[in-house]
């Protein structure tokens, strides 16, 4: 059952989740300091808004119909939580990793910080190794 209501900031989640599903133009939802503390990503966080769109574009690349599905969202002034279902099929090289072929599913949650109109941060938070097990990938 999706929870999803009309909220002040719907539709800055919204140009978000479409800047994650391949449309780039919207990547002025977030803000030039931007940062993604994301556990798949190197070092474990994407900063600025030219990485993050690197980033997006080269996810999209290993997994071209990666989609993120929002779930649930609380939010208040200033923070939005969103749990959420990502889905995608490993088609091409990711993380130096090759691509199996195989699809994954998993859950997650994430918090964003919100100012000025745009995502300032977001904090994700998800177990890799589910994907990892899915695509039938090393999990060391």
């Amino acid at each position: 059952m999706t929870a999803i209501v009309s909220t002040r900031h719907e539709q800055l989640m919204s140009d978000y989740l479409a800047l994650w599903h391949g449309e780039y133009s919207k990547i002025d939802s977030v803000s030039d300091s931007f940062v993604a503390y994301e556990p798949s990503a190197p070092d474990g966080a994407v900063h600025g808004r030219d990485d993050f769109e690197a980033y997006v574009r080269e996810l999209r690349n290993a997994f071209p119909d990666f989609t993120i599905t929002a779930e649930a969202l609380l939010e208040d002034d200033e923070i939005v939580m969103i749990e959420w279902t990502a889905t995608g099929t490993h088609e091409g090289e990711f993380n130096g990793l090759p691509p199996t072929g195989r699809t994954f599913e998993h859950g997650g949650m994430s918090k964003f910080v919100i100012a000025d109109g745009k995502v300032q941060e977001e904090r994700m938070y998800y177990n890799p190794m589910e994907i990892a097990e899915q695509l039938g990938l090393p999990t060391e």
